[in-house]
Formats: structure tokens, C-alpha cells, sequence
């Protein structure tokens, strides 16, 4: 199988500012390019943010005049994909080359509402919007701000480099949707995410020795210098640490060892060269979805329907 070279992009959002958020992203997309990167991967709700810190005036009962502003602007920082944004995007990974992995905040555009999902899009090296993976289940008070998807968006991509997909965050903890992920068997995971804990790190490590994959982690490195100014104004943001975010992308083979051990404390882009065939050999002694799955047992059903 071939040989390819992966750039996960440990970089932070400038919060509530999608054009910024573009250019930053653009701007990384080149130099992953003219290092001969393969397939690039961002953190998760890149453009416009991961809000972290943010509590859009809700408690149980009631909301402020202040939270919905503070809604509005995210929303109005969110993107429609496909949209402008999207092009944009398209552009310049159309000069890099490399297929591209993004998270994004998208707004709903099938409606007139304003739900907002936490997405991930998929980009082909000529800069064809692929498709995108909408989060199933947003985790505790994100449930404010974003909606759930739904079976319609659990793409795999067949590219030169193997099969790529993708679940975002805590989805991983999911068994469920990890497994559909193996059975559409992806072979390059791709896991963008908002958790730094010393747990998640575990969990990357159990998920590429339980689907046999190379799991590439993406998280941001984000500091308050990284909001704009008046955001920080509220007693919850004066109250968060200045590193709002310490990093923690890594990059696993599929036996389990880290290629890239997690990065912490600054911007980076990690490298890797993934060898394909090290997922054959893993395969000698554990495939989830073949000599060692009793489907005479188990069934997964996964209904891919909106």
C-alpha cells in the first residue's frame, strides 16, 4: 500500500472571527503544502471557535439579552457549506494539493432556522468539497449552541492513501459510531477535537489498536490573546486560565504507538509519514471487522437516513 504524509495542524482560532479564522487556516494549508503534505487535518469548530469559556447567559430557566447576542455573533461567524467560505478554502487547497480535513461551525442552510452543527468538511486535493460529518452529539452545554446531526453525514472517502473518515471529540467515546466508522473501514481516523485531558490521549492509543488505523488527533492551542478584546470582558473569561486551550495533537499508529507523541504549550504542525501496509500487519492478529468479528453473534445496524 502506498506511503503518506499527514500535517495536523495544532493552531488556534481567533474566536468570533471567521475571516481571520480563513486566512490563519489558509495560510497553514500553504505551508503543510510546500512540505509535501498528503492530507492536512484541523481541530475541531476551527472557524469560528470553540467558544471554551463562553456561557451565552444561560442557566436552567431562563436566558439573557446578552447570551443571544452573544448567539447572533456566532452564528453570524459561522459558515454555510457549501458557501463562500468553502471556496475560499477550496482555493487554496487547490495549490497545496493535499486533501483537507476542516472543523467548522456551519449554519443550517436547508432552513430558514439558525441551528448551528459542529462539522467537520472534507476537501479533495483539487479542492472538491468532498462532504462533511455533522456531530451527533453535542456534549454537555454545547447542547446550547449546536444541533445533532444525523446518520445522513457518517462519510469514509476512498483516496489514493486509503480510506479516510471521521468522528469529532467525544463521539469517539461512542462504541457505536466507532464501529461504523470500522465497518466502512477507515484506515486513516481522523479525530479533531476540543479534549487535552491526559485521558483522550488512552483513548487514541485504544482506538487505533481496536480498528487497526492510524488515528490522527487534532486539537487547538488557544490563549485569550487568540479572542477579541471584548469578549474577554465577562467575570467567566476573566476567571479562564490565559491558556484557554494547552494543545495535545498526536498522531498513532495502528498498533498503538504514538508517531507524534502529544504536543502541548504552543502552535505546531506535526508530520508524520504513515507506512498503509502497517495496518495489514496489524490485521495479522486483530481485525474488528473480519477473522475476529462474529457476526453470527453481533449485528450493527446504522441508519444513515436524516
Amino acid at each position: 500500500m502506498p506511503i503518506c504524509k499527514v500535517a495536523v495542524i495544532q493552531a488556534g482560532s481567533i474566536v468570533m472571527n471567521k475571516e481571520k479564522c480563513i486566512d490563519k487556516a489558509i495560510t497553514c494549508i500553504q505551508t503543510a503544502g510546500e512540505q509535501g503534505a498528503n492530507l492536512i487535518v484541523f481541530p475541531e469548530a476551527y472557524i469560528p471557535a470553540y467558544p471554551r469559556g463562553m456561557t451565552f447567559g444561560a442557566v436552567v430557566g431562563s436566558r439573557s439579552d446578552k447570551g443571544r447576542d452573544d448567539f447572533l455573533r456566532y452564528a453570524n461567524h459561522s459558515i454555510r457549506v457549501p458557501g463562500p467560505e468553502t471556496d475560499q478554502l477550496a482555493a487554496a487547497i487547490k495549490k497545496a494539493g493535499a486533501y483537507t480535513v476542516m472543523g467548522v461551525i456551519e449554519r443550517d442552510q436547508e432552513t430558514s432556522g439558525g441551528t448551528l452543527y459542529c462539522t467537520v468538511i472534507f476537501f479533495g486535493p483539487d479542492g472538491t468539497l468532498l462532504g462533511k460529518h455533522r456531530k451527533l452529539k453535542p456534549t454537555g452545554s454545547e447542547r446550547l449552541i449546536w444541533g445533532e446531526g444525523d446518520g445522513s453525514t457518517l462519510p469514509v472517502f476512498d483516496t489514493p492513501f486509503g480510506k479516510i473518515g471521521s468522528l469529532i471529540c467525544w463521539e469517539n467515546y461512542m462504541p457505536l459510531a466507532r464501529a461504523a466508522m470500522y465497518e466502512k473501514g477507515v484506515q486513516i481516523y481522523i479525530a479533531p477535537t476540543a479534549d487535552s485531558r491526559d485521558t483522550w490521549f488512552a483513548s487514541m492509543q485504544h482506538i487505533a489498536v481496536e480498528g487497526r488505523c492510524f488515528v490522527l488527533s487534532c486539537n487547538q492551542y488557544c490563549t485569550k490573546d487568540m479572542y477579541e478584546p471584548d469578549l474577554l470582558e465577562t467575570e467567566e473569561m476573566q476567571n479562564m486560565p490565559y491558556e484557554i486551550s494547552r494543545g495535545g495533537s498526536c498522531i498513532v499508529n495502528p498498533l498503538g504507538k504514538f508517531l507524534v507523541e502529544p504536543v502541548f504549550g504552543k502552535e505546531e504542525i506535526l508530520y508524520a509519514t504513515l507506512d498503509l501496509d502497517d495496518i495489514t500487519r496489524g490485521h495479522f492478529d486483530f481485525d474488528v471487522v473480519g477473522h475476529y468479528h462474529r457476526k453470527d453473534v453481533f449485528q450493527l445496524i446504522i441508519h444513515e437516513n436524516k
